[in-house]
């Protein structure tokens, strides 16, 4: 992936507050996986609202189903990651 150099303008409270997280050289990299998540969470929301507009809107029932799988999911993770971990 190409990367590219840009100046923003970001509150120096802000700046603090990561720089206690990473080291000088990681603000960067920090930064740019905040904005990568916003895309992606920008881009499920065209996606979800193209579909609504589509198909119309979820019902209760689905929403609630669509949580429980992502819950049962969120679960096997956890799970293969303490697998991984004790193999370790």
């Amino acid at each position: 992936m190409a990367i590219r150099k840009i100046t923003i303008t970001v509150p120096e409270e802000l700046v603090e507050s990561i720089k206690e997280r990473v080291d000088a050289r990681g603000v960067s990299g920090y930064i740019a996986a905040a904005a990568a998540h916003q895309d992606a969470m920008d881009r499920l929301r065209e996606l979800a609202d193209r579909l609504e507009n589509e198909y119309g809107a979820l019902t209760d029932e689905e929403q609630q189903a669509a949580l429980d799988r992502i819950a049962a999911l969120d679960d096997w993770h956890d799970e293969q990651r303490s697998h991984s971990d004790e193999a370790a």
